[in-house]
């Protein structure tokens, strides 16, 4: 399976309203449920207004589509970085997976995923 990694720095953050989010960036995931809204975007993006706030993520994505019929991709891919000790946080499209992983931990991940048969691009 292939990889590929997402050539900037990412935040993790919570806010309290929507309209702090610039929709017009290109890369960004938006959560919103009845307990909270989340961000994830580029560094670089990050609202100045944030109610918490963690910078410090890389990412990759698994590449192609992946069907809904497809089970254990993810679970997968996390088993193997859990049993190293490295801590994910997920998010996925209707196209995908992307996998977030603290930078400090990013290169030990991507070995690790290339030791057990991973392409990481």
């Amino acid at each position: 399976m292939n990889l590929k990694k997402i050539d900037f720095p990412l935040t993790v953050c919570k806010l309290d309203a929507m309209d702090k989010v610039d929709t017009k960036s290109d890369f960004f995931f938006f959560a919103k449920t009845d307990e909270e809204l989340s961000l994830v975007c580029k560094t670089e993006d990050t609202p100045s207004q944030t109610t918490a706030r963690e910078d410090g993520w890389r990412a990759f994505r698994i590449e192609g589509t992946l069907d809904f019929s497809l089970i254990g991709i993810l679970s997968k891919l996390s088993t193997i970085l859990a049993e190293n000790k490295i801590g994910i946080f997920a998010v996925s499209t209707y196209n995908t997976d992307y996998i977030l992983i603290k930078e400090e931990n990013f290169a030990k991940a991507i070995a690790i995923l290339q030791e057990n048969g991973y392409t990481v691009k």
